[in-house]
């Protein structure tokens, strides 16, 4: 018998609790309330919209470099300086060339790079006091819900059916089963992040793929105490080189925080040729380098994640509107590859998402001709003007970094055309260069246990907690594939990609097979990206589950 289900409707529902979703329901809110105190018809609620999100609670997910471009925030909450909870606004910062022993500061820092006006952030906290700030405005914001699958109506979206609790590993209720819900909708907008499932599904089912697919990169982070007088608060420095190689798009970041605490980590493309490259023991023997020794070595760390990020930009960028729905922040390609930058971008992208959502509603239109005015309100914003200058940044270094810099210094001084506009690209996981011969496995990453540590120890201060006994939310199509054709054509790169230590193949009477520790899983998705053959799916886990990046 099919389930019953409780149905809710609501005049807008936003899928996802990051800077983009909560900006476009707070400024929702506040054009609501000013309608209405004008006098002016039809009467609105800000209690009729939903914000849903996966995590256990407002910005658990939510990981990040973080250094921040006010210039959203400032649009978005006017005293943002007296209330925000900012680490620290930058004070200096640096760029460096690493070789294997040394760092050669670069005499001037180049452009995209210098952060002075910028902040310092955790994103984890920025978001929670957004979160608070969105429940003051009456919006209904609900955690531990995950959007499970959209409601497809006329060609378009019409709501979200969120996901079952209470479900064992075999898809059987348990005592504790509860239904998910039918949250229907005259607008749903999807703020779900990279790689957001639902927006994959959305823009697959009904072709909204833009110019060039999407490409992504993997940031991994730590967070440190160490010793007193280590680093200056506001310090943030940028690395190029090791222990990357010319091939590779990537770099490293040293941010000093308050209190003796330091943010560190690596990102990097996943458009990289070696399927066995391990993007977590890299950013492990990032640390061990002179220059990150010294202010790490006898420090504790605190915290750890991983995320995926959008690199693609502009041309990557999917259609954005439908009949019901709409599509913003890091799900429809809207960051600054070069700046690596993208807080300021998603919270502008959610408030004029919120602008034209509340045309919809005012006339009571919700249709894709009404919600074509937000790509509109993309072009006339500083958000055109800021990505169409970087439009073929990240496709400039595909052929490795030298020949990057130079598209680089090319598209500086032509504002982003550089030497072919539009400069195509394919997604990342079609550069893997298949393995010739038997070459044997490399040697796991163990770590030290001091300054270095293996997945399993970083994962534990991921803080990240699942109910074991759930559907396994990475569904692969075909595991026989993973056990014959991925083992002698690529040697099973899930087993490097993956910076939690979610797959693992084992022998099992003497035939290799795929192990999959879902419990591990941070919701990067960098398998649902980075998989060669393109037969891992990642679906959201039981609402609640999955990474706690408390003052990340």
């Amino acid at each position: 018998m099919p389930v019953e289900r409780e149905r809710l409707d609501a005049d807008v529902l936003i899928v996802g609790a990051g800077p983009a979703g909560l900006a476009c329901a707070l400024h929702l809110s506040r054009l609501i309330a000013q309608h209405n105190a004008s006098g002016a018809k039809p009467e609105l609620s800000a209690e009729n919209i939903y914000v849903l999100e996966k995590a256990r609670e407002i910005g658990a997910h939510q990981l990040s470099g973080a250094v921040m471009d006010p210039r959203g925030l400032a649009e978005l909450v006017p005293d943002w300086e007296k209330t925000a909870p900012l680490e620290s606004p930058v004070t200096d910062d640096a760029a460096y060339v690493l070789t294997a022993a040394n760092a050669w500061k670069l005499p001037i820092t180049p452009p995209p790079l210098q952060n002075h006006g910028n902040y310092i952030v955790s994103l984890n906290k920025l978001v929670k006091w957004l979160g608070g700030l969105v429940e003051k405005s009456g919006v209904n914001l609900f955690t531990q819900f995950d959007g499970a699958s959209l409601i497809y109506e006329s060609g378009g979206i019409a709501g979200v059916m969120t996901g079952d609790k209470g479900v064992d590993k075999d898809g059987k209720p348990k005592d504790n089963y509860t239904p998910g819900y039918e949250l229907r909708a005259k607008v749903t907008v999807l703020a779900e992040g990279p790689r957001g499932s639902l927006a994959k599904e959305m823009v697959n089912r009904l072709k909204l793929d833009g110019l060039n697919p999407q490409v992504y990169g993997i940031g991994i982070k730590e967070l440190w105490e160490v010793p007193a007088g280590r680093i200056k608060p506001g310090f943030v420095a940028h690395t190029l080189g090791w222990p990357l190689d010319a091939s590779m798009y990537g770099g490293g970041w040293v941010y000093g925080l308050p209190n003796n605490r330091v943010s560190t980590g690596m990102v990097i493309g996943l458009d990289y040729r070696d399927p066995r490259f391990d993007p977590h023991a890299a950013f492990q023997k990032y640390k061990t380098h002179p220059f990150l020794k010294r202010i790490l070595d006898g420090g504790k760390l605190v915290r750890y994640g991983a995320k995926t990020l959008p690199y693609g930009g502009w041309y990557s960028m999917p259609r954005t509107y439908v009949d019901g729905g709409l599509i913003i922040g890091d799900s429809a390609s809207l960051l600054n590859s070069q700046r690596l930058k993208g807080i300021h971008i998603a919270i502008k992208s959610g408030m004029l998402a919120a602008e034209t959502v509340f045309e919809a509603l005012k006339t009571g239109d919700a249709s894709s001709k009404t919600l074509s005015a937000f790509p509109r309100k993309i072009d006339e914003s500083w958000i055109k003007k800021e990505l169409w200058a970087v439009r073929n940044f990240h496709q400039g270094f595909r052929h490795g970094l030298y020949a990057g810099l130079f598209h680089a210094g090319l598209q500086f001084v032509t504002g982003g055309r550089g030497l072919v506009d539009p400069m195509r690209t394919r997604p990342g996981h079609e550069e893997y260069q298949k393995l010739s011969g038997s070459v044997p496995a490399p040697e796991r990453f163990k770590g030290d246990g001091a300054l270095t540590f293996d997945r399993l120890t970083d994962v534990y201060h991921s803080g990240t907690r699942h109910e074991e006994d759930q559907p396994c939310h990475l569904v692969v199509a075909d595991l026989n594939v993973c056990a014959t054709k991925c083992v002698t054509e690529y040697g099973n790169p899930c087993q490097y990609f993956c910076p939690a230590a979610v797959y693992e193949m084992v022998q099992e009477k003497g035939q290799p097979r795929l192990k999959i520790n879902a419990s591990n899983c941070v919701h990067c998705k960098t398998c649902d990206i980075a998989d060669p053959y393109q037969i891992i799916t990642w679906v959201p886990p039981e609402g609640g589950g999955g990474p706690n990046y408390d003052g990340m």
